[in-house]
């Protein structure tokens, strides 16, 4: 509550004691103070429902402020605002709170109507109640009491509210008119004010435009599908907003057609017929990646085209999946064996499609590794603002790859394909290079010249195999790996200069070291007696006298462990010999003796 507090319900430009307009009169940023409530209370993320809250808590504390409630507990008493009694700026905010508070209930409703089609109803009727208050905002802005900028935004608002309704109702002519209006007054906005504010109102018209495309396909405009793509596109899948999902179920619809085109695909020379809906629909999407992809302004646009790609890509995978099931040579590759014989166009479809998801990810991988190296340090591009890439986090990635090629020439039906082995084995070549090269420049920052040294040797072996396999290349083939060339040429570089530098800092190295061993002290190590010191060489006298120092003596007391305790276990075996005998005889010498003493005692009696 503390931080919608601090946030400024209105701002009164000038006023008169009797609160009448001044000379300029009440003026209201109608965006601005809508896209601050939307990104600081829950809009960020999609959370129409507590932007709703703050909404109707806002609504609240202005009327608190204003002595303008709506009755008392009892009982409601609707107050209806005029121009004569609009005394403060705060009175426009009731109308634009509550627009807001309706719309983005709707929206929330919207999302809901995916599992529940009945809210799609209430959804409407609260974007009415929406284009209601927006146009009672427009009415009381343009009295005279309002400047020129708060009538224009406004009107602006009313437009676009009343667009999105007739958006969602599906009534195409009458939401691209609006839209065009609501474009116009924005455009003309942002001409008139300064950089902040100007980029403001483009923001908005970049919003509309999608909109108003899409109005311009359903209405008849088949040009309108592909800007709607590469709107799409721009928006890198993150976008929020009413239309995205409307583009996704229009740009699957235009592929659903343009599939039913596609019955066949070439591939190693091999054609396959293709059967199945998803496949054909991921092979379309394939064919508009490219275009896609340069079309994209943004890293993180083309990685979520990437992504998508990928998705359709496993998507249309598990469908061959479920119809291989029952073939043999399928089998034999999922237990990890080599198919036998030809394999079907069914199986030979589907390692065209696994082969397209790995060479993919390896494509999105070098996207990510060029966007991690632009903070390394020493790189042109370095900005210590932003997260420091450290080289082995380039090892990482450089080993996916590896992993993903390393997958290719196992695949059924191109074991034997010599050619698509030999471009592999070069691409793997090229990249354990790279790998190569981190991992050494890992070394290097660690101080470990040796071992640094060694591995950029190791780079340059790998190089030199690999641009001999690129110069074996003719052709499409060469033009296809041209990209990689020239990288790799650029490695090469970077390891001549790499490998100088190491090799000077581990002679300076040494150089420290020297000075450090100068300054221990000749004495402090002769101290020492001579078995503690046995690697190191100094030229000690004493131990040509009649006491050399050459052990510890008495020598230090060392623990040791206690004396153990010892239990005679093999008593409880041991059978001792019978000696019944023994007793009888025993038993008769004592009976002989006590008689004989017995009989002296008795004799005088006797």
């Amino acid at each position: 509550m503390a931080a919608e507090e601090s946030v400024p319900d209105g701002r009164v430009v000038e006023q008169t004691p009797e609160g009448t307009a001044g000379e300029h009169g009440f003026s209201v940023e109608v965006l601005q103070v809508v896209k601050d409530a939307q990104q600081q209370h829950g809009l960020r993320h999609g959370d129409y429902q507590r932007y709703r809250g703050y909404c109707s808590r806002r609504l609240r504390r202005i009327r608190k402020s204003l002595h303008f409630m709506q009755g008392d507990k009892r009982r409601v008493q609707p107050k209806k605002i005029t121009e004569e009694n609009m005394t403060d700026t705060k009175f426009l905010y009731l109308p634009l709170m509550s627009a807001e508070r309706c719309w983005s209930y709707a929206m929330q409703l919207k999302a809901e109507s995916n599992t529940e089609p009945r809210k799609k109803f209430h959804m409407v009727s609260k974007l009415r109640k929406g284009v209601q208050y927006a146009d009672e905002l427009a009415g009381l802005c343009n009295s005279d009491k309002c400047d020129a900028r708060t009538k224009l935004e406004a009107q602006a608002y009313s437009a676009w509210m009343k667009a999105t309704l007739m958006f969602e109702l599906g009534r195409w002519k009458e939401s691209i008119e609006l839209y065009g209006k609501a474009k116009t007054i924005y455009e003309k906005l942002s001409t008139a004010f300064s950089d902040d504010v100007q980029a403001l109102y483009k923001q908005r018209v970049d919003e509309i435009a999608p909109n108003i495309r899409y109005c311009a396909y359903n209405i008849g405009d088949e040009t309108a599908v592909s800007d709607l793509v590469q709107m799409r596109a721009k928006t890198g899948g993150g976008a929020e907003d009413m239309l995205t999902s409307k583009i996704d179920e229009l740009i699957a619809q235009t592929r659903e057609k343009q599939a039913a085109t596609l019955s066949e695909v070439t591939w190693r020379g091999r054609t396959m017929p293709v059967k199945f809906e998803q496949v054909r629909g991921f092979l379309l999407s394939l064919q508009e990646s490219a275009a896609e992809l340069a079309s994209a302004e943004t890293t993180d646009s083309k990685v979520s085209v990437y992504e998508r790609l990928l998705k359709d890509c496993v998507e249309a995978l598990q469908v061959l999946r479920d119809e291989l099931k029952d073939d043999q040579n399928f089998k034999l590759v999922q237990r990890g064996q080599k198919a036998e014989g030809k394999v079907s166009n069914l199986l030979f479809l589907h390692t065209y499609l696994v082969y397209i998801r790995l060479t993919k990810t390896v494509e999105r991988n070098l996207l990510m590794i060029d966007t991690l190296k632009q903070n390394l340090p020493g790189s042109a591009t370095f900005d210590e603002n932003k997260k420091v890439t450290k080289p082995q986090d380039l090892v990482r990635f450089y080993e996916i790859i590896i992993q993903n090629l390393s997958e290719i020439p196992n695949l059924p039906g191109v074991e034997e394909d010599a050619s698509l082995g030999h471009e592999v084995e070069v691409e793997t070549l090229a990249y354990k290079a790279f790998r190569c090269f981190y991992v050494a420049q890992t070394y290097a920052v660690g101080k470990k010249w040796p071992e640094a040294l060694a591995l950029y040797e190791k780079v340059e072996k790998y190089i030199q195999a690999a641009l001999s396999g690129y110069k074996e290349m003719k052709g499409d083939q060469a033009k296809r790996f041209k990209d990689d060339l020239a990288r790799l040429q650029s490695l090469e570089q970077q390891v001549n200069s790499a490998k100088y530098e190491c090799q000077a800092s581990s002679i300076l190295n040494m150089g420290d070291l020297t000075d450090q061993m100068s300054a221990v002290s000749v004495r402090d190590i002769a101290k020492k007696p001579l078995i503690e010191r046995l690697d190191e060489y100094v030229d000690d006298p004493g131990l040509r006298s009649k006491k050399p120092n050459l052990v510890s003596f008495p020598p230090d007391f060392q623990p040791v462990p206690c004396k153990p305790l010892y239990f005679d276990l093999a008593l409880n075996h041991v059978e001792f010999p019978d000696l019944e005998h023994k007793l009888e005889q025993q038993k008769q010498q004592k009976k002989g003796i006590t008689g004989m003493v017995s009989g002296w005692f008795s004799w005088g009696k006797k």
